[in-house]
C-alpha cells in the first residue's frame, strides 16, 4: 500500500476504478456476467428499499402509539393496590412526588365506569374527572380538543359539562350543546330495591386523539363532577405524573414507591403497554433478519459474477501483472467492483425506499380498519440514521462477497495463463 502522501496513490486509485468499470461493462460474449451483475445491483436495491420501508412502518407504529399514549395518559400512575375508598391524602402525596428528580407535574384524577345514554343508543365507557387547576390535565385535554370549550366543564349552579371522544359522540348521536344522560352503576337504595343513578350533563366539547379505543370510550369532566357521580368526598383514585425526559419513567416509578406508602403502587407507561411495545420490538427484529436475507442472496450473486469474471479475465489479469500492475492493485480492482455494485444498489434502494415511504405516509395510501388497528392508515416515519446503517451493511456485504474472487485473481500466474496464447 502506497503512503497517502505519495502522488502516485491517486493515479493508482484511478487506474483500479477504471479497470473495475471496464470489467463491469461486459462485451457481447460476456453478457451472462453483465446480467448477473445487474441482478446483483437490483437485489441490493430491493433489500435496502424493503428494509427502509419496513423500518419506517415499525417506527411509525411505535411513535404513533407512544404519542397517543403519552399525550392522553400519564407517564407514571400512582394507584391503589387494592381498590377501596380512594386516595384521600392525595394532596400530601402529590407534594412529595413533586420533589422527585425528573418529575415535571403530578395531578390527581378520578375514573368511573358509566353508561352514556344518547338519542341513538347507550354506550359503556369511562368518565374521567380531571383537576381543572392543573395545567397538565388541562393541556392534555386541550391538545386533542376538536370542538368546544374546556372552561365550561365546571358550571356551578347549572348543568355540568362533559367532553366526549369523537367516536363515542358519533355512536350515541351527541353533538356539541346537546344534553347527555350519564348512568352510574353506583346504585341508590330505594324502598323498591337498588336502582342506578342518573345525571344530566351538557356536551361542551369533542376530542379526537387518533387512538380509536380512546376516542370510542372516554369522556372528560371535572373531578368534582365525578365525585358527585360516585358519591364520594375529596378523593382521587389516581395521581398522574409527567416525566421529563420520558425515558426516565421507570426510574421515577421506582423512586415514587418509596414515598407513597404501602397501600399504593406506581406503574409506568412501558409496563402498562409492554405487550404492544414487545410485539413491535420483535417485529422490527424479524423484519430486519428476513429482509436481510435478500441482501445475502444479492451478495451470492455478486460472488458468482466476480468468480465468473476472474475465470473469464485470466488472460487480461495476467497481462496487467506482466506489464507491472501489482497484485494488490489487482485485488483492489475486484474490491472496487463489489463496492460499486453495493454502492449503486444501496443508492437506488435508499431513493426508492425513502420516496415510497414519503408518498405512502403523506397521502395515506395504505388504509386500515380503525376498529382493529386503532389508526386510519399505516404510518410511515423513516429515519435518516436507518438509511446510514442499512446502506453501510449493504456495501459491507458486497465487499465481503468480493474477498474470495479478489484473492483468486491475485494468485493467477502470468506464465501459466499466457502459455497457450
Amino acid at each position: 500500500m502506497l503512503p497517502s502522501g505519495d502522488p502516485s496513490q491517486g493515479w493508482s486509485s484511478r487506474f483500479e476504478i477504471f479497470v473495475a468499470l471496464r470489467y463491469l461493462r461486459a462485451k457481447r460474449k460476456q453478457a451472462v456476467i453483465s446480467i448477473i451483475t445487474g441482478i446483483s445491483v437490483l437485489g441490493i436495491a430491493a433489500g435496502v428499499m424493503a428494509l427502509i420501508i419496513a423500518l419506517a412502518i415499525n417506527n411509525g407504529f411505535r411513535n404513533s402509539l407512544e404519542r397517543t399514549l403519552l399525550g392522553a395518559r400519564a407517564h407514571v400512575s400512582i394507584l391503589e393496590k387494592e381498590p377501596s375508598e380512594g386516595i384521600k391524602d392525595w394532596r400530601e402525596i402529590r407534594k412529595r412526588l413533586l420533589t422527585l428528580p425528573y418529575v415535571k407535574t403530578a395531578a390527581p384524577s378520578l375514573y368511573s365506569t358509566v353508561f352514556f345514554a344518547g338519542p341513538m343508543r347507550a354506550e359503556g365507557g369511562v368518565l374521567k374527572g380531571i383537576d381543572l387547576e392543573s395545567e397538565t390535565n388541562r393541556g392534555d385535554v386541550a391538545r386533542n380538543l376538536k370542538q368546544g370549550d374546556l372552561t365550561k366543564l365546571d358550571n356551578p349552579g347549572g348543568v355540568p359539562g362533559v367532553i366526549l371522544g369523537s367516536r363515542l359522540a358519533e355512536a350515541i348521536g351527541m353533538p356539541i350543546g346537546s344534553r347527555l344522560r350519564i348512568i352510574s352503576p353506583q346504585s341508590e337504595l330505594t324502598p323498591f330495591g337498588p336502582r342506578p343513578s342518573y345525571y344530566d350533563y351538557r356536551v361542551v366539547g369533542i376530542f379526537e386523539s387518533g387512538f380509536y379505543d380512546f376516542d370510542r370510550a372516554w369522556a372528560f369532566t371535572s373531578m368534582k363532577n365525578v365525585q358527585r357521580v360516585l358519591s364520594v368526598g375529596d378523593v382521587a383514585n389516581s395521581i398522574e405524573i409527567k416525566v421529563d425526559p420520558v425515558e426516565k419513567a421507570a426510574e421515577v416509578a421506582a423512586a415514587a414507591r418509596q414515598v407513597i406508602g404501602k397501600e399504593l403502587d406506581a406503574s409506568h407507561w412501558m409496563e402498562q403497554n409492554h405487550q404492544i411495545l414487545g410485539a413491535l420490538r420483535l417485529e422490527r427484529i424479524a423484519s430486519t433478519v428476513t429482509i436481510g436475507l435478500i441482501l445475502l442472496v444479492a451478495a451470492l450473486n455478486i460472488l458468482i459474477s466476480l468468480v465468473m469474471m476472474v475465470m473469464e479475465k485470466q488472460r487480461d489479469i495476467a497481462l496487467l501483472i506482466s506489464m507491472g500492475a501489482k497484485r494488490e492493485q489487482v485485488r483492489r480492482v475486484f474490491l472496487w467492483q463489489g463496492a460499486l455494485i453495493g454502492g449503486v444498489g444501496a443508492l437506488l434502494g435508499l431513493i426508492f425506499g425513502y420516496g415510497l415511504s414519503y408518498l405512502a405516509g403523506h397521502y395515506e395510501l395504505l388504509r386500515l380498519d380503525e376498529q382493529v388497528y386503532m389508526m386510519r392508515s399505516v404510518p410511515f416515519e423513516p429515519r435518516w440514521w436507518d438509511g446510514v446503517w442499512v446502506a453501510g451493511v449493504a456495501v459491507a456485504v458486497s465487499l465481503l462477497a468480493t474477498l474470495y474472487p479478489a484473492r483468486s485473481a491475485t494468485r493467477i500466474l502470468p506464465a501459466e495463463a499466457l502459455r497457450y496464447e
